[in-house]
């Protein structure tokens, strides 16, 4: 196993000439190691089947069967899948999930803690996903901006972001968006989270999911997170993968946001993710 690590200040560590089902123990251990180290694992020239990829999972973590039935491969409910090729001619999963930045399940009290992708069919011009770090932006984060999350909790809501299903024809908008907030009502977390094996500070909010600082008026909020965002987001910040075939990206949910590149139209688009769990708590503590 040859290991390709980014130059300092980057992120996104590169595993080669292996393959990921002949493993050692020791070996997957390290791998969970590089994660926390630096934030984002390439694994190059993989072939698996789905059994191959969730017993890959596996030894990574506890796989996560996600909330909603309608993303899950159905086969193989630990398979979330973002697609629009039919399979055995018929719809499996959402299309273009995830154009937006955000880390996954951040609208729950138990965000995962990591996530791996594995693309099944790439688009043929723009195959890309990006990444921000959120431990690099907080060590950068100006003094005015450290101000507004230093000891707060951020608010994150997940019903902005649902897809509507065939079981929603005929509804009013806003009863959908009633029961969406019911399945998932508003949470909160530290905006500064403290990683549990690195000890490193990282802010933890996504324009995607995150809609406020808890006790801000709405007024205040509106402006506090449009200068939050707008720093983030700064495309000095953005780390931007370019797809290859056989490759498997994991990362680590609570150091980075993400944001999928839409796929262009009549293009074809498939990727298998599986959410994990390691053992230990998502944060360690706030500020």
């Amino acid at each position: 196993m040859t290991i390709n690590r980014p130059t300092t200040g980057s992120i996104g560590a590169e595993l080669v000439d292996m393959d990921v089902r002949t493993l050692t123990a020791e070996q997957y251990k390290s791998i969970n190691d590089l994660v926390y180290e630096h934030k984002l694992v390439i694994f190059r020239n993989q072939k698996l089947s789905k059994e191959e990829y969730i017993a890959f999972a596996k030894k990574i973590g506890q796989p996560q069967i996600y909330f909603q039935k309608n993303y899950h491969h159905p086969d193989h409910p630990e398979i979330f899948v973002s697609s629009n090729v039919p399979e055995n001619g018929k719809k499996v999963g959402v299309a273009g999930t995830g154009q937006y930045w955000h880390t996954d399940y951040q609208f729950d009290l138990k965000p995962l803690s990591m996530t791996m992708l594995y693309p099944q069919v790439l688009p043929k011009s723009r195959r890309e996903t990006y990444y921000i770090d959120m431990e690099r932006v907080y060590e950068t984060l100006p003094e005015e901006l450290r101000s507004y999350v230093e000891g707060q909790r951020a608010i994150h809501d997940a019903k902005w972001r649902y897809k509507i299903t065939i079981e929603d024809m005929d509804r009013a908008v806003i009863d959908i968006l009633a029961d969406v907030g019911k399945m998932v009502p508003p949470i909160t977390h530290p905006a500064v989270i403290q990683h549990p094996i690195t000890g490193k500070k990282m802010l933890y909010i996504s324009s995607g999911f995150t809609v406020g600082i808890a006790g801000v008026s709405h007024e205040d909020n509106q402006q506090v997170m449009k200068k939050l965002f707008e720093f983030i987001e700064e495309k000095e910040h953005i780390y931007t993968h370019k797809w290859c075939d056989g490759d498997i990206l994991l990362w680590d949910n609570r150091s980075l946001i993400h944001k999928a590149s839409s796929t262009p139209k009549g293009e074809q688009s498939c990727s298998y993710r599986i959410g994990i769990y390691d053992d230990v708590p998502f944060y360690a503590s706030i500020n």
